[in-house]
């Protein structure tokens, strides 16, 4: 991949609103197939009750098959969850962190009409000592709703770099509420360093109208990725980072842009100009620009954060859609742009996972 710019051009006004929505359905089903966008696959669960009770497990590292064992042995005077039928259904799950996406996560069986549920489970990851001993352990415990959403009933984080293998033996530790931190969904994975342009239809004047009178100029989005900064570090010789960006609604490879991969640094700077032209001055309040970070590795890419650049507004040419989610800051950026033609807005976000 090259640091010059790059450039991708594709139409929104196929997307325009009209009056009749089912003048245009066609397009309007094409904006919403996309509404499932990268950062929405990491989306969590939720709950509405105190956390209390004690939860029993055991960890353990296996050095012949290389793994780290999670003995989760039972839990002790849950929350009830349905008040009129006294009951919860309780199981245990486990994630390591900060990138709880990478190596995924597990969870015991559920155990139905009960608050002191017994498992008896080994839940595994396959994963090198010295990758473990810089994540943390998240275990916690939810009310299984298969109608509706699961209810959470505690949790307990665990730092592994400080935990002592020698002790094997089962112990009970109290369920903690989750951390305000985990509430409104801020996990530190890192800032972005970026500068942003609109250039409106018309601003490259009349002489290449003159030579294109046939396809007019339309406007254009230029994204500057200058740099990102304390990128999650998966392993100990760092992170082979690089950026990728999408325009949405449209997520197919004429919307795909990407950054080189910066190897072994935390710190990547990457210096790259996408531009996107195609846009006409409505469209900027329906489209989203979405740059998520990821670390490259040979079998798969792991999702390290991202950002979406828009108005928040959760619509999109008239479409719900999940990715118009921009935060405040986000979404000042943004406006921002909108109202400063022609200039360079300069930016420094951090990197979020819903």
């Amino acid at each position: 991949e090259s640091d010059t710019a790059s450039e991708i051009s594709f139409q929104f006004n196929k997307h325009k609103k009209t009056p009749s929505i089912g003048s245009h359905s066609s397009d309007m089903a094409s904006v919403s197939s996309v509404s499932g966008s990268v950062l929405s696959v990491y989306s969590g669960d939720f709950g509405s009750v105190d956390a209390q009770g004690t939860v029993e497990f055991a960890l353990d590292y296996d050095e012949k098959n290389r793994e780290f064992q999670v003995h989760v042995s039972q839990c002790k005077d849950l929350a009830v969850v349905d008040e009129k039928k006294g009951r919860s259904d309780p199981y245990v799950k486990t994630y390591l962190l900060p990138d709880k996406a990478r190596m995924g996560k597990r969870k015991t069986s559920v155990k139905k009409r009960t608050v002191n549920p017994i498992y008896n489970e080994v839940l595994r990851y396959k994963i090198e000592k010295m990758v473990l001993l810089i994540q943390k352990l998240n275990l916690s415990v939810w009310h299984n709703d298969p109608l509706g959403r699961n209810s959470f009933l505690g949790e307990i984080e665990i730092d592994l770099a400080s935990w002592d293998w020698s002790n094997r033996k089962l112990n009970w530790y109290p369920l903690k509420p989750r951390s305000l931190s985990a509430v409104n969904g801020v996990d530190h994975r890192g800032v972005m360093s970026l500068s942003i342009k609109y250039v409106p239809p018309g601003s490259l004047g009349k002489m290449w109208f003159m030579l294109c009178p046939k396809n007019p100029p339309s406007g254009e989005v230029h994204i500057w990725v200058k740099d990102v900064k304390d990128l999650l570090q998966l392993r100990p010789s760092g992170v082979d980072s690089f950026v990728k960006c999408y325009v949405l609604p449209d997520t197919s490879k004429k919307s795909y842009q990407k950054t080189r991969v910066i190897k072994r640094d935390t710190n990547p700077v990457f210096n790259h100009t996408i531009v996107y032209d195609g846009f006409h001055t409505e469209d900027l309040k329906d489209a989203c620009v979405e740059l998520t970070v990821w670390d490259h590795e040979k079998l798969t890419n792991h999702f390290l954060g991202g950002i979406r650049l828009g108005l928040g507004t959760g619509l999109s040419y008239g479409i719900s859609v999940d990715w118009m989610d921009s935060t405040q800051e986000e979404v000042a950026f943004w406006q921002e742009m909108m109202l400063a033609a022609n200039e360079w807005i300069e930016g420094l976000l951090p990197l979020r996972s819903l």
